[in-house]
């Protein structure tokens, strides 16, 4: 699923598994991809012994269901460097509707993250996108934190700088080229539950017609 950041599938379980959520807003890397308004959010997830995983998932609004707003796409493969690290590459394809403005934003993302026992991960990518003028390859560097505070309770923060995926047509719209991006929240977790409350910014420049990133996003999740 997409919620803030793209987070790496782990491969520690094996067989699939997957999940359905209810979530207060999309978000990709700081960039509104719905208005406020609840979201279905539903994935399924592959894995092997060996370290692959495979996933797929996909998202719409609740009150226009059957409206896929964003499908995702993920082959992974996770390996152990020591006893404290992993580390991860990912192929991750984007999907949007053809009918709507965000389908110039469909891509494909080559990712490489390092994760140190589950608390930090730190991820770099790049980004080719489909559609336009202008679809060279999109940079993005990302770091991730969680720490438990209580049992079942953790703390989940994050920051990010990316390049902007599509550059505005008019030469006299100023934006800039890259923008920066961060979240900071609470997660409850228990069993198959997850509940998520996170507070979201982003300076990226609002673009004519794009939502913008609601300060605060929440997200319950279930598992199987």
């Amino acid at each position: 699923m997409t919620f803030g950041f793209v987070a790496p599938l782990h491969a520690q379980s094996v067989g699939t598994t997957g999940t359905v959520a209810i979530s207060s807003q999309l978000v990709d890397r700081g960039v509104a991809i719905t208005p406020s308004t609840p979201i279905l959010q539903g994935a399924v997830s592959w894995s092997t012994p060996s370290g692959w995983s495979l996933g797929l998932s996909g998202s719409t609004r609740i009150r226009s269901p059957g409206r896929i707003v964003e499908t995702l796409a993920q082959a992974a493969h996770s390996w152990t460097v020591s006893s404290d690290w992993q580390m991860q590459a990912a192929l991750i394809y984007y999907r949007y509707p053809s009918s709507g403005p965000w389908h110039v934003y469909d891509r494909t993302e080559l990712a490489v993250y390092w994760i140190y026992r589950d608390i930090l991960t730190v991820g770099l990518s790049g980004s080719q996108l489909f559609h336009g003028a202008d679809h060279g390859p999109r940079g993005a560097a990302d770091i991730g934190f969680r720490w438990p505070l209580a049992p079942h309770l953790t703390l989940s923060a994050g920051a990010g700088i990316a390049q902007t995926l599509v550059r505005p047509r008019y030469p006299y719209y100023a934006e800039s080229a890259h923008y920066a991006y961060g979240q900071l929240g609470l997660i409850w977790d228990n069993g198959p539950w997850r509940v998520e409350l996170a507070h979201i910014a982003s300076d990226q420049e609002k673009r004519h017609g794009q939502p913008g990133v609601s300060p605060w996003t929440a997200t319950i999740a279930r598992s199987f």
